[in-house]
């Protein structure tokens, strides 16, 4: 089924207990041996495993500059799977070149001025040996354990290089963050740059030891405090399939309700579905797309591109908007249709527009998290590459327009800003009292004031990875963005001059801020998921009340559903922080399976939790299929 597996489970011998005695080589094990034969026991003196590491320095460390052992990955995720020795001694460098199969390299930063004066942008590149080769980023997975003096990383397969001494490995580390540094931003990675780079108030992203953590240690979850309701953290925690079926036509988006029912998108209508304390289940009735949706007064020709990418439930989730791009491979939109889904007919045609000219709009949402259930909300927000604004469905002299006006009506700016140039806004989206976070392609995540639109309060600079999604916790004291690679959580509190703690959406947080903290895969698991596979709309779980807190984090990643403990992550004593340089990454983390890839996965409302389970279930659609889970609080 696949809700169970663990994919730590499978690296437990090799990621988390092995010594080096205990990787194998490739010549030495038998290739009809099982896993637990092929493993090799820990010696029973440390003193032994110590005089042995102290000959291999002795031996290979004086005479081979970077010294490293390198292994590799074999068997995916089977169980056969394990590591062998692919190189007994080898070693590295970071090179420079003006691509990846260029012949003459700069061999470290003696010749970069050269490079530069020649013209022509170039990257650094990890070399190892003959067998490697590999531009320094954040597709390389590079998963580090200090204990161990090893880092895996991912370069057309999963590797591990094991180093003989702490300080070959501490060197190791530190060129190759500011060989990324370098790569992503463009500079050196000198303290001077960093502080260009990020700026004086968030000199912490760049070095996170000398951020102030406390906001993340003092966060308060109420769940927490009550060892009934606590999120279990333990690997062998449950996640059962509760409910699998078949959808009416291809699934391209999902929409979830909050009251009785929630809703799957295909290319020739939607599909209702009951929503259950276990999952959502029953084929209720199809709104086909047929008359009123005039797909080519909104949509290009082609009907390639006129399935809704984008919906929206409204007024106490009877009404929908949905939105289609204008094609050509385009995300953005000339406007949206308003379904009634208790009529299962398009009501109203809408229009962007703004002082008599037609514009777009790239994404559209709630005011406010909980805003689809006001059954007389008529306002949503919008969000373009440099527009940020609140449309209302209301005729400015108070008359709602509907569709028997002779031309398609156009939606009323509200409020909002358009910005000159230079935002790239991709996404946003709302808390519980109507603040905006919104996330950019620079990477930059902007929070905006329920009272303006026209300046950002806070704004946190990027990593060098667009923000492909963003979400915010309820009351908008957490953030969570996607990029391709990684997923980024940020604390948004903080505590003014006053002493009073405050959210970066109400006030300037000035120097007091947290350092991120960084959601990944490991390196087997991203090798697993495919090269073209990226993470999108990483989402937390749905409250819509105060004093409720989000549990879990969940995102897709190809046939991946990836779901981490939210109180794992926030959690400053987390084993996967222990020892770690940089940015704290998480890796804790379970994975759902599916035999297609996932359009979309999403926590149900908190009300549809129930007492054996700490969470509401997880819905998983795929294009065919639609499959729900509960997390059990059994352990």
């Amino acid at each position: 089924m696949g809700a169970n597996h663990s994919r730590d489970e499978l690296l437990d011998s090799s990621d988390e207990e092995e010594e080096e005695v205990n990787y194998e080589d490739a010549t030495e094990g038998g290739g009809g041996d099982s896993s637990s034969e092929r493993r090799i026991k820990s010696p029973s003196s440390l003193d032994e495993v110590e005089a042995k590491l102290k000959a291999l320095k002795l031996k290979y460390s004086s005479a081979t500059p970077n010294a490293v052992k390198l292994y590799l990955h074999v068997g995916g995720n089977t169980p056969q799977a394990k590591w062998v020795t692919a190189d007994k001694l080898t070693s590295y460098s970071f090179v420079r070149a003006r691509r990846l199969g260029e012949e003459q390299d700069e061999e470290e930063e003696d010749d970069e001025d050269d490079d530069e004066q020649e013209g022509g942008e170039s990257w650094w590149f990890l070399k190892v040996g003959s067998k490697i080769r590999s531009k320094v980023g954040l597709e390389m997975q590079l998963k580090a354990f200090a204990s161990q003096r090893r880092v895996d990383f991912v370069s057309r397969a999963v590797w591990a290089m094991k180093f003989f001494t702490e300080q070959d490995y501490n060197t190791f580390i530190t060129r190759f963050q500011d060989c990324m540094f370098e790569n992503t931003h463009g500079v050196e990675a000198t303290e001077q740059n960093k502080l260009k780079v990020y700026g004086k108030d968030f000199i912490g992203w760049a070095n996170p030891d000398a951020a102030d953590d406390s906001m993340w240690e003092d966060a308060e979850d109420a769940f927490a405090k009550s060892p009934a309701s606590a999120t279990p953290v333990r690997a062998t925690q449950d996640l059962r399939e509760e409910f699998e079926e078949a959808a009416n036509g291809g699934i391209q988006s999902l929409a979830l309700g909050a009251l009785d029912n929630s809703f799957l998108v295909g290319d020739t209508g939607i599909q209702v579905v009951k929503n259950f304390a276990h999952g959502i289940h029953g084929k209720g009735a199809f709104v086909h797309f047929g008359q009123g949706y005039q797909r080519d007064r909104v949509c290009a020709s082609s009907l390639e591109y006129c399935t809704p990418k984008k919906t929206l439930l409204m007024k106490a989730e009877t009404n929908m908007l949905l939105m289609s791009p204008v094609g050509g491979g385009k995300l953005h939109s000339t406007g949206l249709h308003q379904l009634d889904i208790e009529t299962g007919k398009v009501v109203t045609e809408w229009k962007f527009g703004k002082d008599g000219t037609d514009i777009t709009m790239r994404d559209i949402t709630n005011d406010s998290k909980g805003a689809q259930l006001d059954p007389t909300g008529s306002t949503f927000l919008g969000l373009d590459d440099n527009r940020l604004c609140r449309w209302d469905m209301r005729d400015r002299n108070g008359i709602v327009q509907n569709i028997a006006d002779a031309s398609t009506p156009v939606l009323n700016w509200a409020q909002g800003h358009q910005f000159s140039r230079g935002t790239n806004f991709q996404c946003f989206a709302t808390t519980g009292d109507g603040s905006i976070v919104v996330g950019s392609l620079d990477g930059k995540i902007r929070l905006y004031s329920i009272n303006s639109m026209r300046q950002a309060k806070t704004a946190f600079p990027g990593l060098g990875s667009p923000i492909t999604h963003v979400d915010v916790t309820y009351d908008g004291k957490w953030i969570v963005g996607t990029t391709d690679t990684y997923l980024i959580v940020i604390c948004a509190v903080f505590t003014d001059k006053d002493g009073k703690t405050k959210t970066g959406f109400s006030g300037r947080m000035g120097n007091k801020i947290a350092a991120p903290r960084l959601l990944k895969l490991n390196p087997l698991d991203s090798h697993s998921a495919g090269t073209n596979n990226k993470f999108r709309n990483a989402q937390f779980s749905w409250v819509t009340e105060n004093g409720k807190q989000e549990r879990h984090v969940v995102a897709t990643v190809g046939k991946f559903s990836v779901i981490w403990n939210f109180q794992q992550v926030k959690d400053g004593s987390h084993v996967c922080y222990e020892n770690q340089q940089g940015l704290k990454s998480c890796y804790c983390y379970k994975i759902v399976l599916r035999d297609d890839s996932i359009v979309d996965s999403r926590f149900m409302h908190d009300k549809f939790a129930v007492t054996d389970s700490p969470e509401a279930p997880l819905v998983i659609a795929t294009p065919m299929k639609v499959s729900s889970f509960s997390i059990s609080s059994k352990r």
